[in-house]
């Protein structure tokens, strides 16, 4: 997919939660971060001819930067994110550089997806698709993070997490195996 169809998927799942365009552009911070950081994976990804990466990405670090400041999202450009990604509020937001993330997410306000353990265990979580990471959680370690998975507000996920679980609390634990349907 192109960047301009990627966006488009996004700015779809936006529509999909009740926005029109003029809302989504002009009005929702976690768009802003989606765009920005859209524009610049597709330089970070496409660019490889010095001096011309520098010079991009230097303007494109300038604009993740106004970005954070403004909306409190951090999404660096070597992320990687698939299509149709939500963030369902602004602020308080961590995406780690190494994070992998599926298609079809949404991520809600506080969401940390973050590096921890150590020694052959520390890494950055691979996330599937049709993931729901709600509000304030913290997703950290070396995990996978499969399809389809629901992780409610608050909680501390640091151990991998099959299919369809739904997980709550510090440490998460599975109490379900409903999943995400009906929150993505």
């Amino acid at each position: 997919m192109t960047v301009l169809q990627i966006l488009k998927t996004d700015c779809k799942k936006y529509k999909k939660y009740g926005s029109s365009f003029f809302v989504i552009l002009f009005f929702t911070q976690g768009f802003w971060a989606i765009l920005q950081y859209r524009i610049a994976n597709y330089f970070y990804r496409s660019v490889t001819l010095q001096p011309f990466r520098f010079l991009f990405l230097s303007w494109m670090l300038l604009w993740q930067k106004t970005i954070e400041i403004f909306t409190g999202i951090s999404i660096p450009a070597s992320a990687s994110i698939g299509h149709s990604f939500y963030i369902g509020h602004f602020g308080g937001i961590i995406i780690n550089a190494n994070a992998i993330i599926g298609n079809n997410c949404n991520i809600a306000q506080g969401v940390t997806i973050g590096i921890s353990g150590e020694g052959d265990k520390r890494g950055v979580p691979i996330i599937h698709n049709n993931v729901f990471i709600g509000a304030n959680s913290v997703v950290a370690g070396k995990i996978i993070i499969d399809n389809d998975v629901l992780i409610g507000a608050c909680s501390m996920i640091n151990k991998s997490l099959p299919e369809n679980a739904v997980a709550l609390g510090v440490p998460a634990i599975i109490i379900s195996n409903k999943g995400s349907k009906g929150y993505i």
